[in-house]
């Protein structure tokens, strides 16, 4: 296209905005711009300080180059079309510039389209006689159309869009009336149970009559009517299942946008879900359990997890938090290749820092800035928060309904429910439709969580994720611990230390008068020497109307802790009726129990009544939903000490102290090589 002014070239004959008046181009020369403003005042400058200059602007100018076609919907011509398109380019571009676009260099125009000799009117008369008399009829008057539209658009503006016509709009041929009725109908089976197309019919048929009378709105033939509302379904899933139907109504209006985060703990993720795999509770009862993780968004480490029988509490959630701010231990058993010194962690440097990181896996430790939760009572709880606010972490609830705010931890437990449960004895499946003949529970809940622990550390952590990429290496998926050693040396590592009362600080609290008799939770009675000075005392806490700040274990209700308000520090306070159950019980044993004793027709206030029934459910070893609360008590209760979080004075865990490197019994893994695992880090 030899000839033709690029786009954005100054030309004479625009105007400008210079120096806060409009001016006109009359004179260009080198680099030299001659301008003219509305009151004839004429002006020569630079054309670099043109541009350059504080509020310039090119207003308008006179027509240059054909605009850039729409590559992607040239695509979508067809090949007789575009071809005719193509065809009329390349004579307007000889009537524009005197040459054809293939014309060899140092050619000449001929001379009924020479621009020195000719004006643009009379090169396009010519070009309409010389088609017209080659075989294409045309007239100047349509060259002149089609030059201004391929002025505009370029080749596209010369397509002839008759041949692009596509499908008419669903409903375009109906009445708009009818139309607006089958759509609002069609919304409102979100709600309903799954029908046909002829229910819908019947009430649409309805509406119109009721809003605009009878015989005023046209209905269609029923062919016609059901071919309007298969078009005006499309997506909506009308009448298929009505769990798809109502995920499609969940579904955000707003744009999707990913969670981002370019630190460690920066965006920390946290949810509950049930695990799809049957673990054996206690004397053979089997059940599902539920698993709450935290994910670290800019890592993907899955910072902490928890399992624990259905009806997660909120000491559930703080304890996961606590076991989120201190090191892995490795476990006896475990290769050596699990240990953070044989990973890509930088582990001397972090052990310079933080002295806990001696006999830790490969897994690190983070501190979160901020947790996303949804509205689970686990974590809207005044435990969880008053944790978090305690540690200087913040809290952000997700939206309701919205799972896309917690996008990464759902997509973890699709990955877990794929890595992990399928390959685990008693994979039941998520529902019914996926389960398996004869599916048994092999693995107890302690089992189970120590097998887990061992797959978060050889798999997990090590495990390339397509959604963990560098800019240094953007063709490389990453590992967590990758991605954690590379964002470590910029953003640090910061340790934080729990002892032992910072465990009772996580746990709930009831605010309770400190009587002659102790302190009563649920007709429980708590009492030691410790309290003496403080029975009948106010606490000092007006706001709480003088009560004492007790906290409890809802697995553990065999003592309870009392801020000393006065001398600082914590009072154990043991429940009076210990010696009579031979085993820590939980709250939801006591409930039942005196719902058991409520059954009988017997006092469920009555204390002493309440704990010879749990010590019977306890110890009883029959068959039953009795059974059942027993295995989950015993289960519950199992709660292993972590390092950096001491046992709570005077509680079966500091009277059977554990080791830091021993948890539990060493569970073998069958599942994957370790050292294979490992080598691929």
């Amino acid at each position: 296209m030899s000839g033709l002014l690029p786009r954005g070239v100054l030309s004479v004959g625009d105007r400008v905005r210079f120096a806060d008046t409009v001016h006109s181009v009359v004179g260009l020369a080198g680099t030299l711009v001659r301008l003219v403003d509305d009151h004839g005042s004429a002006s020569l400058v630079l054309f670099s300080h043109l541009v350059a200059s504080e509020g310039f602007a090119l207003l308008d100018s006179q027509p240059g180059a054909p605009g850039l076609p729409p590559f992607g919907l040239l695509d979508t011509v067809p090949e007789p079309a575009l071809r005719r398109a193509k065809f009329f380019e390349r004579h307007l571009i000889e009537a524009e510039t005197g040459l054809l676009p293939d014309a060899p260099p140092g050619s000449s125009p001929r001379p009924e389209y020479d621009p020195k000799w000719r004006t643009l009117s009379e090169r396009l008369v010519a070009k309409a006689e010389e088609l017209t008399v080659s075989g294409t009829p045309v007239t100047d008057r349509t060259l002149f159309r089609l030059r201004g539209l391929w002025r505009e658009q370029g080749v596209w503006g010369l397509v002839d869009r008759r041949v692009m016509r596509g499908s008419q709009p669903p409903g375009a041929h109906a009445d708009e009336r009818l139309v607006a009725v089958v759509v609002e109908v069609l919304a409102a089976q979100e709600s309903l149970s799954t029908g046909t197309r002829s229910r819908v019919m019947r009430q649409v048929e309805r509406l119109v009559v009721e809003r605009h009378g009878q015989g005023v709105v046209k209905i269609p033939s029923r062919a016609t009517f059901y071919r309007l509302i298969k078009a005006l379904d499309a997506g909506k899933h009308s009448f298929g299942a009505a769990t798809t139907r109502r995920s499609q109504g969940r579904r955000p209006q707003e744009p999707f946008t990913p969670t981002m985060a370019v630190r460690p703990g920066e965006v920390v993720q946290i949810d509950t879900t049930p695990l799809d795999v049957l673990a054996v509770l206690d004397d053979g009862v089997t059940g599902r359990v539920e698993l709450s993780i935290a994910v670290d968004v800019a890592t993907r480490t899955i910072c902490a997890a928890v399992l624990r029988p259905a009806g997660t509490k909120a000491v559930d959630a703080a304890l996961l938090l606590a076991r989120t701010l201190v090191p892995e231990p490795m476990r006896p058993g475990w290769a050596e290749a699990l240990r953070m010194s044989a990973s890509l962690i930088p582990h001397a440097r972090l052990m310079s820092i933080d002295a806990r990181l001696e006999h830790a896996a490969a897994k690190p430790v983070i501190v979160p800035d901020t947790i996303v939760i949804d509205h689970g009572k686990v974590f809207i709880s005044d435990t969880f928060t008053t944790a978090c606010r305690t540690l200087g972490i913040s809290v952000q609830p997700a939206r309701p309904a919205t799972p896309t705010d917690k996008g990464v931890v759902e997509r973890t437990f699709s990955s877990i429910n794929t890595l992990f449960c399928q390959h685990v004895a008693g994979y039941v499946g998520s529902n019914v439709t996926q389960r398996g003949q004869d599916v048994e529970a092999v693995w107890t809940l302690r089992e189970l969580s120590e097998l887990f622990e061992e797959w978060l550390i050889a798999c997990w952590q090590s495990r390339p994720h397509d959604g963990l990429r560098s800019p240094f290496l953007p063709n490389k998926a990453l590992s967590p611990n990758e991605v954690y050693a590379l964002m470590v040396t910029r953003a640090g590592h910061l340790p934080v230390c729990l002892s032992g009362d910072d465990y009772i600080e996580l746990l709930p609290v009831e605010w309770r008068k400190i009587n002659d008799y102790g302190i009563v939770m649920d007709y429980r009675t708590y009492d030691c020497r410790e309290l003496g000075p403080y029975r009948r005392q106010p606490s000092g806490v007006p706001l709480k109307g003088d009560l004492w700040e007790v906290h409890y274990d809802p697995y553990d209700l065999s003592h309870v802790w009392v801020r000393d308000s006065r001398a600082g520090g914590w009072i154990t306070v043991p429940w009076t009726r210990l010696g009579t159950v031979s085993a820590p019980f939980a709250d939801f044993t006591w409930r039942h129990a005196r719902s058991l004793l409520a059954t009988r027709g017997a006092d469920d206030t009555d204390e002493r009544a309440i704990a010879a029934v749990v010590e019977d459910l306890l110890t009883r070893a029959g068959t039953g939903p009795d059974r059942k609360v027993a295995a989950r008590t015993r289960a519950a209760t199992a709660l292993p000490t972590r390092p950096g979080i001491e046992a709570p004075p005077d509680s079966d865990l500091a009277a059977d102290p554990v080791p830091e490197t021993v948890l539990g019994e060493v569970v073998p893994f069958g599942v994957f090589d370790a050292f294979t695992e490992g080598s691929r880090a």
